[in-house]
């Protein structure tokens, strides 16, 4: 049972605090379908990145600033389905507030409202799309998340879901716990710890640290 303290925890959002795979499902197969091209190539990297991102890696042809408002305006009109992450809730009710942030690759009022689904709130120290110069698997939305809570990134603990997080977590040097949410755990080797979910996380905060057990699996 894995215990460590570091100074702040840098969650991202989908399939981390919230499951929002139906809307990210849908509108990409929505997308797919007016272009006649396969979803299921887009499908596989879509995860964890933002929309240009995702088109370039993808669909570099049609990786335009209208495509892109598109699919940011579907998403934006489309909540159906998004649930919580067991355990998330609980968490963050534990965490000082100047001991954490999200680090996502949504753009923030897209962010903020698929938070309020599911009862939480977009932290002031947040980092969203609009943030950064390159979005996730660089390490800039990490690093730029621990500077904006005054800790260095190797101080900090990355909580991710996605193969593009856990890369970006690792750029930024810091240790990497992974939830098994999104991807199975072969697709989750980058990380330090793997668990199902954020209920196998219990934290206790102290004055400089945050006491950080992890129930992994691996090492039970």
């Amino acid at each position: 049972m894995p215990r460590i303290q570091p100074a702040a925890l840098l969650f991202d959002m989908d399939g981390v605090l919230l499951d929002s795979r139906p809307v990210v499902e849908r509108t990409w197969r929505r997308w797919a379908d007016r272009h006649g091209v396969p979803a299921e190539p887009i499908l596989r990297v879509a995860h964890g990145r933002r929309t240009l991102d995702t088109l370039r890696a993808a669909a570099p042809a049609l990786a335009t600033r209208e495509e892109v408002a598109w699919l940011d305006a579907a998403e934006l009109a489309d909540f159906d389905g998004i649930l919580p992450i067991a355990g998330a809730a609980a968490l963050l009710a534990v965490l000082p507030p100047t001991r954490w942030t999200v680090v996502t690759s949504a753009g923030r009022e897209l962010a903020a409202r698929r938070l309020g689904v599911v009862g939480l709130a977009l932290p002031d120290h947040a980092v969203t799309s609009e943030d950064v110069v390159r979005g996730k698997p660089a390490p800039d939305g990490y690093l730029l998340g621990a500077a904006r809570l005054g800790v260095s990134p190797s101080d900090c603990l990355v909580v991710e879901d996605a193969p593009a997080g856990l890369q970006a977590g690792r750029a930024a040097r810091a240790l990497v716990l992974a939830l098994a949410t999104t991807h199975p755990t072969e697709a989750l080797g980058d990380a330090d710890f793997i668990v199902p979910d954020l209920r196998s996380v219990q934290v206790t905060a102290r004055s400089s640290t945050l006491n950080v057990v992890i129930n992994d699996p691996a090492t039970t």
